[in-house]
Parts: C-alpha cells; structure tokens; sequence
C-alpha cells in the first residue's frame, strides 16, 4: 500500500495534473481539498483524464473537497483547473493498493 500527499499553489487560470494514472498499483482512493478563506468565492474545475476539461467537476463555494473510495473508482489522470482569480492551495492525497 502506498500513500501519496500533495499541496500545490496554482495561479489563476492555470491547470494542472496532479495525480497521474497509476501504473503497476491500483488506486483505492484519493481526495482534492481547495484550501481557501470560507468568504471568498473560489472556484475550481476537475477533469478526470481530459485536460481539454470538455467534462468536468466544479468545486466551488461550500464544496471545496471531493474524494471518491473503493474498487470501482476512476484509475486515469485527474486534472484541476483554478478558475477563480486569486492563487489557490490545493492539497491532494491517493492511496494506491
């Protein structure tokens, strides 16, 4: 089992990969987190395996964090995109079995 953590600060709209499709383990789970200030309005795209972001999930307002758990969850790249206009930190965890 392998666990993998990581923080980022991205700047306005700018997008980046941040957790790469795992190669020899399975991914079991994994979590994004947007740490911002509860009074500011900020908002982020995440796009699993499309950096095009034609589909994408918002993170936005209250909904700052998004994890997904178990076998059946999606094993490509995931992609995040800050589309609000400050820097953003966002904090990212996997765990791969």
């Amino acid at each position: 089992m392998v666990q993998t953590v990581r923080s980022v600060l991205i700047p306005p709209e700018h997008k980046l990969l941040m957790i790469e499709k795992p190669l020899v383990l399975r991914r079991i789970f994994f979590g994004v987190c947007v740490v911002a200030s509860q009074t500011y309005w900020a908002e982020s795209d995440m796009s699993f395996g499309d950096p095009l972001f034609r589909s994408y999930y918002i993170l936005d307002g209250p909904r700052r964090y998004f994890e997904a758990r178990g076998e059946g969850i999606f094993q490509g790249d995931v992609w995040v995109r800050n589309v609000s206009s400050i820097d953003l930190l966002y904090a990212f965890t996997e765990i791969l079995m």
